[in-house]
């Protein structure tokens, strides 16, 4: 995807009350904008860091500015956790994803499970259907590896457990993280962090729900999905 317009480069002032953060512009204005992302944004809110902002002008937004890419550990983060299922499903009809590949229909927000909606829907005549979960991925506390999640996620956890359900009935289910950093060729489930989630996660693999990652390039420009990556299943919790 091509950011259009262009962003506008910035430096981070702080980010509070989750949905929102002061930066000062390049002309010295100092702005209030939304964010995007209601998570930790562990290591990424680094006061005085480089960031680029989207602006959008209608009437019926408060704040004009939106905090979409953060520079840490020496490269450009998405924070903008609105475009992972976009970026999902560019990977996927890219065929990057080849287990995800080459099916007829494409559907987003489908029902399923106790009362939840799965992100991406596959669909074919002849490859019957995929449910696929798409998780957003920017944390990181070595070099090389992403790490996912960076707090507690216990609708995360449901979610694992409802997609193993759906297997065990006879269909396929799928996890596909968006790694939203282009430094990373590995990732790992954080076990130490959500331990609930950990767990979680080395049930659904055992029941027989997919995983894939895929890697993001990213600069002021653009956010292209890249490559595949590894998942490292070591170090999960007790099933």
């Amino acid at each position: 995807m091509i950011f259009s317009p262009h962003l506008i480069p910035a430096r981070l002032v702080r980010r509070y009350k989750r949905f929102l953060f002061d930066a000062l512009l390049e002309d010295g204005t100092e702005i209030t904008g939304f964010c995007p992302n209601t998570g930790s944004m562990r290591g990424l809110t680094e006061p005085g860091s480089r960031i680029w902002l989207s602006r959008h002008d209608a009437a019926t937004r408060k704040y004009a500015h939106a905090l979409e890419l953060v520079e840490a550990d020496g490269t450009v983060v998405g924070v903008n956790t609105a475009l992972p299922n976009r970026l999902a499903e560019e990977a996927i009809l890219a065929g990057l994803v080849p287990p995800l590949a080459d099916f007829a229909a494409l559907k987003r927000e489908q029902r399923y499970g106790r009362n939840s909606r799965i992100d991406i829907l596959l669909g074919d005549e002849t490859k019957g259907s995929v449910h696929v979960e798409v998780k957003n991925v920017h944390f990181t506390r070595e070099t090389g590896l992403a790490e996912f999640p960076d707090s507690v996620t216990t609708r995360g956890a449901k979610h694992l457990d409802e997609m193993g359900d759906l297997v065990e009935t006879g269909k396929r289910a799928a996890m596909l993280f968006v790694i939203q950093r282009s430094d990373c060729d590995r990732l790992k489930i954080c076990a130490d962090l959500d331990p609930a989630y950990g767990r979680a996660f080395a049930r659904a693999i055992a029941r027989g729900v997919e995983a894939y990652a895929v890697r993001c390039h990213l600069d002021p420009v653009k956010i292209v999905p890249e490559s595949l990556i590894l998942i490292d299943e070591a170090g999960l919790g007790r099933l």
